[in-house]
């Protein structure tokens, strides 16, 4: 099957052992002119709250066009002003990129991880393609490329040492973290304390009133989803984003709605089991993952001290969890 789809995938694709030496110079020139964009891409993402780092990606863009200027003048020589169109796409097997558009939702340490991929496929393509040549001067500059573009790294380093210096790499890498709290990691947290905490009651009292397996299961999991459906869309809702800096609010109200399902349907999915006691033993004990979990986030990523963090959420989860069975069982 998979074999079957390679083949459909690569439907209409050129060979790279088959392409003449104009089409590989022709490949370099488009592959030349697509990094410069997305590196200019990265720089525009990251000037707002990367200045320094966006001037680095400003600076390999203008590399990358000397390459490039470099390879249409090689073109020029032995093939005329006519540039066969001919892009990554069009060759089966070669290395692809990112679309820029994709850019907006990478992270800062991802950027800077697709710019060092980047560099190592620019570097094995003009390998290649310098042993596929057999003009002494085309060979040369496909093999000063090569080695240009495994320079980058160092080249990447001291642009980051020119502009990232004095701290302010340190300043970037906390923001970007910061960030990714108020993004990601702040709503999540919000859902998986308000989807594990508030749904234990009724979860339980239901349990312990019934002692019906089936039924305390599709409470839960209406409990589970409707509350998340609701931390998602209020998340989302309440704040743009654009003053409070707590970025998108698609992505604020899918990590908490996702987040608080989550930690309902954990202690739900045990009542999946037939057997009451089971369930319910199973169930105590994912209660007691969770709260330890939500615990541990908070001192990770809050700076919560841990001992105040495991105090409040065991304590707070265990009375509401007490509440549930008294109130189920009498």
């Amino acid at each position: 099957m998979l074999n079957r789809f390679s083949l459909i995938s690569n439907a209409g694709k050129r060979r790279f052992d088959d392409l003449s030496e104009q089409e590989i110079l022709a490949l370099a020139v488009s592959s030349e002119e697509e990094d410069g964009q997305i590196y200019t891409a990265y720089a525009e993402r990251l000037r707002a709250e990367f200045p320094a780092t966006a001037t680095v990606f400003q600076e390999m863009a203008a590399e990358e066009n000397q390459h490039r200027r470099r390879l249409i003048e090689a073109y020029q020589r032995r093939f005329g002003d006519f540039i066969v169109p001919i892009r990554r796409e069009h060759v089966a097997g070669y290395y692809t990129r990112r679309p820029v558009w994709l850019v907006a939702n990478l992270d800062l340490d991802t950027i800077r991880r697709e710019a060092a991929d980047m560099e190592r496929q620019a570097h094995d393509f003009y390998v290649t393609a310098a042993g596929r040549s057999t003009d002494a001067g085309t060979r040369k500059l496909l093999g000063d490329l090569a080695a240009a573009e495994a320079g980058h790294q160092a080249k990447a380093d001291s642009l980051e040492e020119k502009h990232l210096g004095d701290g302010k790499r340190e300043e970037e890498d906390f923001a970007a973290r910061r960030q990714f709290v108020l993004t990601w990691v702040q709503p999540g947290l919000a859902g998986l304390m308000d989807g594990s905490v508030s749904t234990l009651a009724p979860i339980f009292a239901t349990a312990f009133a019934t002692q019906n397996p089936w039924t305390t299961f599709i409470v839960g999991l209406s409990a589970s989803v409707g509350a998340g459906i609701s931390m998602g869309f209020t998340e989302a809702a309440h704040d743009d984003g654009k003053l409070s800096g707590r970025g998108a609010p698609w992505k604020r109200g899918l990590a908490s709605g996702i987040m608080t399902t989550i930690g309902g349907l954990g202690h739900a999915l045990p009542y999946l089991i037939p057997d009451f006691w089971i369930a319910t033993a199973i169930a105590l004990v994912v209660v007691f993952i969770e709260l330890w979990a939500i615990a541990w986030i908070q001192n990770r990523y809050m700076e919560t001290p841990f001992a105040r963090a495991a105090f409040q959420v065991v304590l707070g989860g265990g009375l509401v969890l007490a509440a549930g069975i008294i109130i189920g069982a009498s």
